[in-house]
């Protein structure tokens, strides 16, 4: 199975865990997701006022030189330790 198809059966498996995260583990994944499927951050950090919006950016950015594969790698380990 490619890293890619892990990484797709990951997402689906965030789905259905057993009890939601906490708010800076769902960041993690977000920022692991993003960085995975679309790779360093762009566009301009939301204002002051989308609080949620500039949280989400900032974990994206956070893994800024990351390779998409090892984002992959890391959301398909994370998603694995929170079943």
């Amino acid at each position: 199975m490619s890293l890619k198809d892990q990484f797709e059966a990951a997402v689906a498996e965030s789905k259905q865990l057993p009890e939601r995260p906490d708010n800076m583990t769902l960041l993690k994944l977000y920022g692991l997701y993003k960085q995975g499927s679309s790779g360093n951050a762009e566009g301009k950090r939301p204002g002051f006022t989308d609080m949620v919006g500039r949280a989400k950016w900032d974990a994206w950015n956070e893994l800024q030189g990351k390779s998409q594969d090892e984002a992959m790698q890391g959301y398909i380990d994370l998603i694995e330790s929170l079943k």
